[in-house]
């Protein structure tokens, strides 16, 4: 057993325990919405909304919600951070900005150019490292602390401007990494610059063996595919036959349980699972303790959060957001509610609707889960399925017929009637055979755990229909896509014009 090990391990834990006793925080928020307001009251947006006056408030949170509106990305683009790509200083945020992140996010949607100041690297730096204090909740082994850190993102090398850098958050986070952490990273700056996902991913499994990985963070689908293409080259039924000492994956932009029964299949020895959120405008939350799967709220790393009800005092029956909703501060927030997220951040991004939805699985804790995205909701005649019914449904398929649904999309399709069909496409791994009659015990599933969806199957949405084709068809089209690996999500819902063209590829 390593002595550094040991020692890292201990130091870790006792950083733990004396944070323990310094957190509130409600009183956290307090502090950075005001230390938000103070370093950006000079800016042109601070100014416009007169933040050295809300500053004067007796209640802050009340005066800021009332005095700066709502942005969502095309608002605070076309009214602000138009002029920031124009290489105009000081207008959501002191100074000038030095990246931007490129939203790739999920596969086919639009991307957007989100500024990323260098408090805002700072920011995700502290969260980080939160995230890390957090593992003496973990029984790890000491070895592990002294072992290789593999970062599947996305590329390092950043699309350079002559006034700014940008690329995707994980390829941003990575180039910034401090110098200390340098001699644990891998793949390393060169690999990790290769901007062909396929091309990089074949270097690490040439690499491989070199290296001593205690623990690996990335998306869950692309892991795997990393995972395997290790195990392939080197003729491996487990990776732990290459990297004996691995043990932790920080798993981050969707959910991991859809993935776990194919991590236990090329695994022989435990690993611990830490889920992570981390977005393009910022590092939001962290798992930190091994007795749930939900995560913590990082409420005092220069974010400030506000919550909007995902139902009618905040949203119409379309998921629009209302003139006037309902807004909560985090002192306010009730378990077992959806709420849109709101953030205002140290990178200039104001009252900023993410477009994901969660929910407060301990309001005491202030640990959240994902449930879905605002936009991502599938309300055809009433039948409003979010992404987490939809996964809920998928598993509960899964352990009915014995299968492995690795993706899945769902898109509803207008029929020449004016009725509408929910058809799903299912990737799989193996025999796909297996998943024959899914279509009738999908809709089952969803009659009975969805009073909405069931009133709906009597009235516009007529037809369910499944389509069935291995996974790897749904990755052949992120990567037609060049939208593979890094920050990109497969999307479990499509508008009906992307699913069209989804199908072309994938049934062919």
């Amino acid at each position: 057993m390593t002595i550094l090990g040991h020692l890292i391990k201990s130091a870790i834990s006792l950083k733990q325990q004396i944070g323990k006793g310094n957190q509130n925080p409600v009183e956290d928020q307090q502090n950075q919405l005001k230390e938000l307001l103070e370093k950006a009251a000079q800016t042109e947006f601070g100014k416009h909304y007169s933040f050295s006056k809300i500053l004067d408030s007796q209640d802050l949170a009340s005066a800021f919600r009332e005095n700066v509106p709502l942005h969502d990305y095309e608002k605070i683009h076309d009214e602000w951070w138009y002029r920031i790509e124009k290489n105009e200083d000081d207008i959501t945020w002191p100074g000038s900005v030095d990246f931007f992140a490129r939203t790739s996010g999920t596969t086919g949607s639009k991307s957007k150019r989100i500024p990323v100041t260098q408090d805002m690297v700072e920011s995700i730096r502290k969260v980080g490292i939160e995230q890390v204090t957090g593992l003496s909740n973990y029984d790890l082994p000491a070895e592990m602390f002294e072992k290789d850190i593999l970062m599947l993102g996305s590329s390092t090398d950043l699309t350079e401007t002559e006034n700014w850098k940008e690329g995707e958050i994980s390829g941003i986070s990575a180039g910034n990494i401090p110098f200390w952490f340098e001699p644990y990273y891998k793949p390393g700056k060169e690999i990790a610059a290769i901007e062909d996902w396929d091309q990089r991913v074949k270097e690490i499994a040439r690499k491989a063996p070199e290296w001593d990985v205690g623990a690996v963070s990335g998306i869950p689908a692309w892991i795997l595919l990393m995972l395997k293409e290790i195990m392939k080259e080197h003729d491996l039924e487990s990776i732990h036959e290459i990297w004996p000492n691995l043990a932790l994956f920080a798993s981050g932009g969707v959910a991991f349980e859809p993935y776990r029964e194919e991590f236990d299949a090329i695994t022989t020895k435990p690993l611990a699972v830490l889920d992570t959120y981390l977005a393009s405008e910022g590092f939001f939350a962290y798992q930190n303790r091994p007795e749930t799967k939900s995560m913590k709220l990082a409420t005092d790393a220069g974010i400030y959060f506000e919550f909007i009800p995902f139902d009618k005092r905040g949203f119409d029956e379309l998921g629009n957001l209302k003139e006037d909703p309902k807004i909560f501060g985090l002192a306010d927030v009730e378990e077992g509610v959806d709420y849109a997220l709101v953030v205002s951040t140290c990178a200039g991004t104001w009252r900023y609707l993410v477009g994901d939805t969660i929910r407060f699985s301990d309001a005491q804790r202030f640990e959240i889960d994902i449930t879905g995205r605002t936009k991502f909701f599938m309300n055809v005649a009433g039948s409003q399925l979010s992404v987490e019914k939809t996964d809920e449904a998928i598993a509960e398929l899964e352990e009915k017929l014995e299968i492995d649904v690795t993706e899945y999309v769902l898109a509803a399709v207008k029929n020449g009637d004016g009725t509408f069909t929910h058809h799903w496409v299912l990737g799989l791994e193996g025999d796909l055979s297996e998943a024959e009659g899914a279509d009738r015990v999908l809709d089952k599933i969803l009659k009975t755990k969805n009073n909405n969806y069931k009133v709906a199957r009597t009235k516009a949405l007529t037809q369910v229909k499944v389509d069935v084709v291995p996974v790897s068809k749904i990755y052949d089209w992120a990567g037609a896509k060049k939208k593979k690996g890094g920050q990109v999500k497969i999307p479990k819902m499509m508008k009906e014009d992307q699913f069209e063209e989804f199908l072309e590829l994938v049934l062919k």
